[in-house]
């Protein structure tokens, strides 16, 4: 049994991970400001004798004993991101110091939950570990972006200087349940307006392509990579290789909610990549990972708990 911090505990991510944490018989300290995590992910927890939930900003510090820590905390999806641009990098960066620093003081191990988009718009695809990607440093992504990259380059720095435990994950687009409504993200967005038989909103041309990794499969990914050898610090992709349009995507919805909803067209939004694929060969050879939930399965789960959401259907 081990004392695991998560930050961003009580976001889509970090509950599911509290869930799989408490159900193994740690010891969890959640820690969440509430920006975009809900109390209610993670009410089913508040009471259990391993659980323990702490209203906190990461970007102060927070003194605590514990021996893992997974840094997660950090707005994910551009709605929420670009909402206060300023906050965005400040949570990245200054998140990754304090926490950091609780991982240098008490020597616990950390994981940093990174994420594709330091991938930017990529010329390289499969996107592997050693690309170096295609960012904007001054576009409108980019406080997600950079912020994200400078949480890896300090997670590197403390590992080469401070001889910290350190760990890299590079998370694909993930959904399921828990994803927020208002998040502004493509499976959410669909199922809503599909469950409200409102107009699918497709960017461009639809042919864009994403990969889309269930939630239950990430969660385990980022667990194993928490549990491989000290001299492994990745960066390491998590994340579905099967790629998919978001067009496509957008029919399938509709096919399986029984919607009346029809496809509209917008705008492209400014700096969004035309493809987005991970090249899981390194979570495959070091973890013995792969995500096995088949896309349709995991969107009749995702729709079932939309389906279940208060003002979700019109």
């Amino acid at each position: 049994m081990q004392r695991i911090l998560v930050t961003g505990g009580a976001g889509f991510l970090g509950s599911h991970l509290c869930d799989r944490l408490v159900a193994e018989g740690h010891d969890v300290v959640c820690v969440d400001n509430f920006f975009t995590g809900s109390k209610e992910n993670i009410r089913h927890l508040i009471g259990k004798a391993n659980f323990e939930l702490v209203r906190h900003d990461i970007t102060m510090p927070i003194y605590l004993e514990v021996d893992r820590i997974y840094n997660l905390a950090c707005p994910a999806s551009p709605v929420h991101y670009q909402f206060n641009p300023i906050k965005t990098i400040k949570t990245n960066v200054m998140g990754a110091i304090n926490t950091l620093g609780i991982a240098k003081r008490v020597k616990a191990r950390i994981l940093q939950a990174s994420t594709s988009e330091v991938y930017g718009d990529p010329e390289v695809h499969p996107q592997r570990e050693d690309y170096w990607g295609r960012v904007n440093p001054i576009g409108i992504r980019s406080c997600y972006d950079e912020g994200k990259r400078a949480a890896e380059c300090l997670m590197m720095d403390y590992r080469r200087q401070n001889k910290v435990d350190t760990k890299i994950v590079r998370i694909f687009n993930t959904y399921g349940p828990r994803m927020a409504m208002n998040d502004g993200r493509v499976v959410s967005n669909f199922i809503v307006q599909a469950l409200r038989n409102e107009d699918l909103t497709v960017y461009g041309d639809g042919s864009q392509t994403r990969s889309f990794c269930y939630v239950d499969d990430l969660i385990d990914g980022l667990m194993r990579v928490m549990e491989t050898p000290a001299d492994f610090a990745g960066p390491v992709n998590l994340g579905n290789p099967e790629e998919f349009t978001i067009r496509g995507l957008a029919e399938t919805v509709i096919r399986m909610t029984g919607s009346r909803s029809r496809i509209a067209s917008r705008p492209l939004p400014q700096d969004d990549p035309t493809q987005r694929r991970p090249d899981i060969t390194l979570a495959k050879e070091k973890l013995g990972w792969e995500p096995k939930m088949p896309l349709e399965e995991g969107l009749a789960r995702a729709i079932a708990y939309f389906r279940t959401v208060p003002g979700v259907r019109s």
